[in-house]
This record gives structure tokens, C-alpha cells and sequence, in this order.
């Protein structure tokens, strides 16, 4: 991307995530640590050393929060090409943006909710990331199938990914690290792919040559 679009990007992230925003850097490292160490001690987030899906979600809010605050030291492996826009995240990142999205949240439930079992959904739209986080991580580890048998746990969690929009091709992700397209055979989909390649031909984004290894 171009600084510009990098700087948008950030922008539509925090619109888009609202309250449960997750920065591109801090994320972007512990994604790659996951890939680096998975399935072990090291892990951000694994099923096989976590008790239960909660602690893994304290011990990767834990550790996101430590290595966004830079807290803590980071081989320069997992920062290299890591976009940071410090001043941003600071702001997207604290305890009045998030408040002033949740108090946005209920306000738009106040107006167009009908009934009330709408408002047991407002809870959700608080927490969307790490529940996406957890289906990726946790069940992404758990169920599914396997196109590629690995020394990992990793599972790709639906023939055709209609609710992670492709991401749910957790095992192809494992075995092509490097590839924006995680669909493989001809029913799995990947539709961010799809988004990625309508950016890429509207000059939005460049997609760089990738060398998948068999």
C-alpha cells in the first residue's frame, strides 16, 4: 500500500471494528509469532496450552496489549514491513474511544431495535474481533477438515467460508503463510481474496509476486 491508503486503512479499521478495534501492528506480530511458534508454549493463542477459549482470550489480550504498547521486546523478525501509526493507535486503542463506540452501539439500538431480543445481540457487536479471533484460533485448531497434514493442529473449519469470508481456511493459511488467497480446491472461496484482487486492479493496492512452496 501507499502511505496514504495505509493511513485509510487504519481509518476503516477503527470505523468498522468500533469498540473492539485491534491495531495492524500489534496484531500483525502476534499473527506472525502464532505461525512461528504454533501449537506450542510460545503460541499467542493455542487450544493445545490454553484450559479453555476464555483464558486464551485473556492470555492473547494479554500479550497483543504488551507488544502494541511495546512493552516488551521483539525479535525483529516478526517487525519487519509491520505497518505502525503510533499516534492513531493510541487514540483508537483507549478507554474514551472505545466508550464513546459503545455508547454509539446502544444508541443505534435504542433507535432501530423492534424487540427485545435485539438487545442481546448488542453484546456481540461490543466484542466482534475477539469473537472472530476465537473461531480462527480456538476452533480453527479444533474442527474441521485437513487439506495438508502438518506438525500443527490447524483445521480448515468450513468447506465453503461464507462466515469468516475465507479466513476459515485455517490449514491452507498454516501451509501458505505467505499467500493472500487462502481457498484451494474449487468449492473453497476465499472472498477477501476476491476484495483483495478488485483493490489490486483498481490500483487501491499492489499484490506482489508469491512462490507457493508444495
Amino acid at each position: 500500500m501507499s502511505k496514504t491508503m495505509e493511513r485509510v486503512t487504519y481509518v476503516l479499521t477503527w470505523i468498522f471494528q468500533g469498540p473492539s478495534y485491534l491495531s495492524a501492528y500489534g496484531y500483525g506480530i502476534m499473527h506472525r509469532m502464532h505461525h512461528a511458534y504454533t501449537d506450542t508454549e510460545k503460541d499467542p493463542h493455542s487450544p493445545s496450552h490454553d484450559a479453555n477459549l476464555f483464558a486464551m482470550m485473556w492470555k492473547t489480550k494479554s500479550i497483543y496489549q504488551d507488544i502494541n504498547m511495546q512493552q516488551v521486546e521483539v525479535d525483529s523478525k516478526f517487525t519487519k514491513n509491520i505497518p505502525q501509526w503510533k499516534k492513531f493507535d493510541v487514540f483508537a486503542s483507549s478507554r474514551v474511544s472505545r466508550l464513546l463506540w459503545v455508547a454509539a452501539y446502544i444508541a443505534f439500538f435504542a433507535f432501530f431495535a423492534t424487540t427485545w431480543w435485539e438487545w442481546a445481540l448488542l453484546p456481540i457487536t461490543f466484542m466482534m474481533a475477539p469473537i472472530h479471533g476465537v473461531i480462527i484460533n480456538w476452533f480453527g485448531h479444533i474442527f474441521g477438515y485437513v487439506n495438508h497434514q502438518m506438525k500443527n493442529t490447524s483445521k480448515n473449519l468450513f468447506p465453503f467460508d461464507f462466515l469468516m469470508m475465507g479466513e476459515g481456511y485455517h490449514n491452507n493459511h498454516h501451509k501458505h503463510a505467505s499467500s493472500p488467497n487462502f481457498g484451494e480446491k474449487w468449492h473453497e472461496i476465499d472472498i477477501t481474496y476476491v476484495i483483495i484482487r478488485v483493490l489490486d486492479f483498481l490500483g487501491l493496492i499492489q499484490l506482489k509476486p508469491i512462490k507457493i512452496k508444495n
